[in-house]
């Protein structure tokens, strides 16, 4: 638990090594110009001073002296702040820096709480429950929580509660704990269902601590958000109405987004107090290649290459490094290769004492076991290990302190996450460098170039739809298997709940009896929702010589990742798939060791079902609406895991899906075609380009990833009569990205023509116009093409922010590698 030293360092005692300042390690890194070319922008972040408060005279004095005990004499202001919110009764959410110590913000009065709640006559008079989006962040805070409430004595019991738990554990939680620490999905499968065998801790639940809530967002969140409506739904028939406290990494309008999580009034607390050293922040670009990739466009050296070789250099420096990969793979690549070329460095130099450093880099990655991650943790903190390749396992509140430098290697989709990981560094209030290695796409590319659209815009809103029918209706169901559904119940689970009820009825889910609706089927209704998932029957993972059972794979992204010949990563191993059986939901196979990677193509069609708003844009039409999509993957490539470069393409059958989901749309006529000097053979390749950079653009406006979306692009569509363009939610029933496409469409769209103008390639690549997933193999493209189209749409969008403000991408549901399992 990261809980920021108020008074002194966290170094190593007896550390007296004089470490070199931020700029001085950055220029080792780039000590030539071939090197110094690629840094784009540096960007200097001066140190922040502290501010002190003391804690409401509320606490209890054995909490303040645990805490003391602790080392922490003082709370920074935001800590005393939200505790003081907190004991007043009202949900509160803490949005500030990594390192900033929201953690002991929520802790205070929680242990405070709780000790009050011992003088009961059962010793419980008081719990508190904890909610991790995975379970290692659950297991870590569970330690130092102990570790904190020692001085407590026993009036103060944490314990674990997820998956891992033995069965003879479980009763004596839900028993005697007082402060339980589990995830989303045990709540939603595990606790809510049982809610009569946990009603002693319902009764008394005051607190619900919600820790990394901007990691809720899109379709998990808005699941999420539902599971907190039925626990509210669940203790309020036990008596209880719990205040609701959330700890975030810094985000636009924290309050609002924490407000339509828990569907409760939030305060805000974002002026973080807490001193922060110097920080140097480095964008850093890939050179070209002499390789060509699809259409003969060039291709950059690839992330992973380079970031291998800055964590490489930065541990021959002997600055303690974490590199951030977006893949389990991608991190052991990297790791691999910085162990390689640190040995290989020793035998040039002819140093033995040298060779010691390819032992002091290592992976980190999900699927560990917890005992391996303890050690790596702690080999990182003692200085054992100089350099560590992770994923964002190590991203969400683990405690790594120490570190002097971080290397992002791709942007992380948010500039919350971004900033997360950056505030990796530096955690002992000393000078720390990051730097931001560019992928080859659209908006990696934009962001080296476009330092202010990091450093000068606030973070990004966190996108979520509780409303949304396709999350709603199971949740309904599960709600009504644990307490009847009433009509007093309507409110609580939002507007569409009314509407719904009687389709759940019509279809034999639920069944109305007097005043309420029943659940009244055999299996449980919790299995309905599948809250990481897209719903559907997963498909099993099975090692084919051995019959055993690897994991799963959501029904809706089994065509796109384990078809026929697809690369199938599980816990660092690399598989190849045999066989897809569709019939069975089941895809075999077999353990290999391939030198390529394997990326699916598609085509799709797209109908507009309803449109909900239209804005006019001079002759032009902006919309946002419902949309049936028309998805078949038809093929897939071999990349080479290093460069990039395209192998070949294997064909596939594969049977075709239907999506009802939300889009944004534009189309413009043909008089605005002929002003922006586009013929009608450039058409197509005009418009699809467009599509292509504005779907890789959209993560800057919306928490989502290009994987989250999908689009298409066609020069006459058949419902609107004109050449249109069309980005949808890759979910059922949408998930909140077309919609904030739709409100900051003017921004966006600028956005895009300028990542698309400023590329220095001649005629189109993956850093503006290609996508690594289109169905038609980037063909047609025309980028001049779609700079003039995308000029002649913006001068008629309005001047203030509007209310709305080729046949191609298909998305891949966004489920992260290091998700939690119940």
């Amino acid at each position: 638990m990261p809980m920021a030293k108020n008074h002194r360092s966290d170094r190593r005692t007896g550390d007296t090594t004089v470490r070199p300042s931020p700029r001085a390690v950055l220029d080792r890194l780039a000590p030539g110009p071939s090197r110094a070319s690629r840094i784009t922008h540096t960007e200097h972040l001066p140190p922040r001073a502290g501010r002190h408060a003391i804690w409401p005279d509320r606490v209890r004095p054995e909490v303040i002296a645990a805490v003391q005990a602790a080392g922490i004499e003082h709370p920074w202001s935001h800590q005393a702040l939200a505790a003081e919110h907190a004991l007043d009764g009202e949900c509160v959410v803490v949005s500030t820096g990594t390192a900033s110590g929201k953690s002991l913000g929520y802790l205070v009065p929680v242990l405070s709480t709780l000790l009050d709640g011992s003088d009961a006559p059962n010793g419980r008079g008081a719990t508190a429950l904890y909610l991790a989006p995975t379970k290692a962040l659950a297991a870590d805070q569970c330690r130092a929580v102990k570790d904190l409430a020692r001085p407590l004595g026993h009036a103060v019991r944490p314990a674990a509660y997820d998956g891992d738990t033995p069965v003879e554990e479980r009763e004596w939680v839900r028993q005697y704990a007082n402060y339980v620490l589990t995830n989303p999905d045990m709540l939603h499968r595990g606790i809510l269902p049982s809610h009569p065998r946990w009603s002693s801790f319902l009764r008394a639940l005051r607190y619900v601590v919600i820790d990394e809530c901007h990691t809720y967002r899109g379709v998990f969140g808005s699941h999420v958000a539902q599971v907190l409506r039925r626990l509210r739904r669940v203790c309020a028939r036990y008596g209880s109405e719990p205040v609701f406290l959330m700890a975030s990494a810094t985000a636009a309008e924290p309050a609002v987004a924490a407000q339509r999580l828990t569907g409760l009034p939030v305060r805000e607390i974002s002026d973080d107090a807490s001193p922060r050293g110097e920080l140097v922040f480095a964008l850093w670009e890939p050179p070209l290649t002499e390789l060509h990739g699809e259409k003969g466009a060039p291709v950059r050296r690839t992330a992973t290459a380079e970031t291998a070789d800055l964590l490489t250099d930065l541990v021959v420096q002997g600055v303690r490094t974490v590199a951030f990969v977006r893949s389990r793979r991608g991190a052991e690549l990297i790791s691999v290769i910085a162990q390689e070329r640190l040995a290989a460095v020793a035998s040039a130099a002819d140093t033995p004492g040298d060779r010691s450093l390819a032992q002091r880099v290592a992976a980190y990655r999900g699927g560990y076991l917890p005992e391996e991650r303890r050690a790596l943790e702690r080999a990182l903190h003692s200085g054992e290990l100089l350099g560590l390749a992770a994923t964002t396992a190590l991203e969400l509140g683990v405690d790594v302190s120490g570190l002097d430098a971080v290397v992002i290697a791709g942007y992380p989709g948010t500039r919350a996450s971004l900033w997360q990981q950056a505030g990796r560094a530096g955690r002992s209030g000393q000078g720390a460098l990051a730097v931001l290695v560019a992928r080859d796409d659209p908006l990696d590319t934009y962001l080296v170039h476009h330092p202010e659209a990091l450093f000068q815009q606030p973070v990004e809103s966190t996108v979520l739809d509780p409303d949304n029918p396709y999350v709603l209706a199971p949740h309904l169901c599960a709600a009504a298997a644990e307490l009847p559904l009433t009509d007093d119940d309507l409110p609580l689970f939002g507007p569409a709940t009314a509407e719904l009820l009687p389709q759940l009825e019509a279809a034999k889910l639920l069944r109305r009896r007097a005043k309420a609706w029943h659940w009244t089927r055999r299996e449980r209704a919790a299995d309905l929702a599948d809250i990481r998932g897209e719903g559907g029957r997963p498909v099993q993972v099975v090692e084919a010589a051995t019959g055993r059972l690897l994991g799963t794979v959501d029904a809706s992204a089994a065509h796109a990742t384990v078809h026929d010949g697809a690369v199938h990563l599980h816990q660092g191993r690399t598989y190849l798939v045999r066989q897809l059986d569709l019939e069975d939901s089941v895809a075999l196979v077999e353990e290999a060791d391939p030198p390529y990677s394997t990326v699916a193509r598609d085509i799709t069609s797209i109908s507009v079902l309803e449109t909900d708003v239209e804005v006019p844009w001079g002759e032009a039409r902006l919309c946002y609406g419902s949309v049936e999509v028309t998805n078949q993957v038809v093929s897939f490539l071999r990349r080479k895991l290093i460069t990039g470069e395209v192998l070949g393409e294997t064909r596939l059958d594969l049977p075709p899906r239907t999506l009802r989901t939300r889009a944004v749309w534009w189309t413009v006529t043909e008089d605005q075609v002929e002003a922006a000097r586009v013929n009608p053979e450039q058409l197509g390749g005009a418009l699809h380009a467009a599509e292509h950079a504005s779907i890789g653009m959209l993560p800057l406006f919306a928490t989502c990833d290009r994987w989250d979306i999908g689009g298409v692009s066609i020069p006459l569509h058949p419902d609107t009569l004109l050449p249109t363009v069309f980005v949808y939610d890759g979910h059922p029933g949408g998930a909140g990205f077309a919609e904030r496409a739709f409100h900051t469409a003017r921004e966006w769209l600028t956005a895009t023509r300028e990542a698309i103008a400023s590329c220095e390639c001649e005629a189109g690549c993956p850093s503006c116009i290609q996508s690594p997933k289109c169905g038609n193999g980037n063909d047609p493209l025309h980028k001049r093409g779609a700079v003039r189209l995308l000029t002649v749409l913006l001068q008629g969008a309005p001047g203030d922010e509007a209310p709305g403000a080729a046949k191609c991408e298909a998305p891949r549901p966004a489920v992260s590698a290091e998700s939690s399992d119940a």
